[in-house]
């Protein structure tokens, strides 16, 4: 039975992930449970909660035994979400300090250990989110800039083409993956469908467009020119956002930039922005790969958070034990 628990949450994308360990780093439960994006699910606020529940059975843990928790919302994008992030995490007698910020930050908190740098986050969302050296938070929406490279988009953007008649005879084995998927035969009836708004239901809509975006990279992949123009596109968008941020860097002139979710981190997309941050300018851009995930990185700032030294073992513990998050 635990006796003292650290839990760090990772509520970004379509799932959230709870993740338990205890002081020194061992893991004691992992539990995925839905979205906790108040904007995209009704039930996020129960799944949230179900899935501390769950982590503290699974670690055969008391709410009264955790002594930090930190929780990174998508959807938390000022003080005034604080609010609804507090009753999220309001499980009856877990009293104990909380850190309550956006899914970006914990997710820069495991990819680069808090440490100055960029992480550009593109799966069911899209965020470039940076700390530079004097520790100031940035992030492509302080230029209002948005990559719209989230998996929906790039399915949205590949549907638009092949309706608008942008297909090529080398699309056609991608076409007719895209005619399967929404379950028409031609164009004109895909174009029907769009007409029709596709599907009533914003977040089945949401859902239905995101879970296509795979098939958009894969096609690239396999040579398909409107799937490749669509994911140039998003590398394109993905490349200025970070260097918009890395000109916010005036202390070094080498950037340390790690790649997080699925669409970034696609091996078509992953090697194209390689390739574009390789450009000389007046910064370098070194692309690492990701230390933690992202609920570890909620584990690191809890623990911060408890005055515990996340020292070299802790960070061993958390990167051989918390993967799966």
């Amino acid at each position: 039975m635990a006796e003292r628990i650290v839990i760090g949450i990772d509520g970004g994308g379509t799932t959230t992930r709870v993740l338990a360990v205890d002081p020194q780093g061992r893991l004691l439960a992992y539990v995925e449970e839905g979205s906790s994006n108040p904007d995209k699910d009704p039930h996020a606020k129960q799944h949230v909660q179900d899935g501390i529940r769950k982590a503290l059975s699974a670690a055969q843990a008391n709410p009264e035994d955790v002594i930090a928790l930190c929780a990174g919302f998508a959807g938390f994008d000022n003080e005034d979400d604080s609010a609804w992030a507090a009753e999220f995490t309001d499980v009856p007698c877990l009293s104990c300090p909380k850190v309550l910020v956006n899914d970006a930050v914990v997710a820069h908190a495991g990819a680069l250990m808090n440490k100055p740098g960029i992480v550009a986050i593109s799966g069911t969302g899209s965020t470039i989110f940076g700390i530079n050296e004097h520790g100031r938070y940035l992030c492509n929406y302080d230029f209002h800039h948005y990559a719209a490279t989230a998996a929906r988009f790039l399915a949205y953007d590949a549907v638009y083409q092949i309706i608008a008649g942008q297909a090529v005879d080398e699309d056609r084995a991608f076409v007719e993956e895209v005619f399967d998927y929404w379950n028409v035969t031609s164009i004109t009836e895909l174009a029907l469908l769009g007409a029709d708004g596709f599907i009533n239901d914003h977040v089945e809509r949401t859902l239905m467009f995101g879970r296509m975006g795979p098939l958009v990279t894969a096609a690239a992949r396999d040579g398909s020119p409107v799937a490749r123009s669509v994911c140039d596109a998003a590398v394109t968008a993905l490349d200025t956002g970070i260097r918009l941020l890395g000109s916010c860097f005036a202390a070094s002139d080498i950037v340390h930039v790690a790649f997080i979710g699925s669409v970034a981190c696609d091996p078509y997309v992953n090697a194209g922005l390689k390739q574009a941050l390789a450009r000389p300018t007046n910064k370098t851009y070194q692309v690492v790969e990701p230390a933690l995930p992202p609920a570890a990185g909620a584990i690191l700032m809890a623990m911060e958070k408890a005055g515990i030294a996340a020292d070299a073992h802790v960070i061993q513990q958390l990167a051989k034990q918390s993967r799966p998050a």
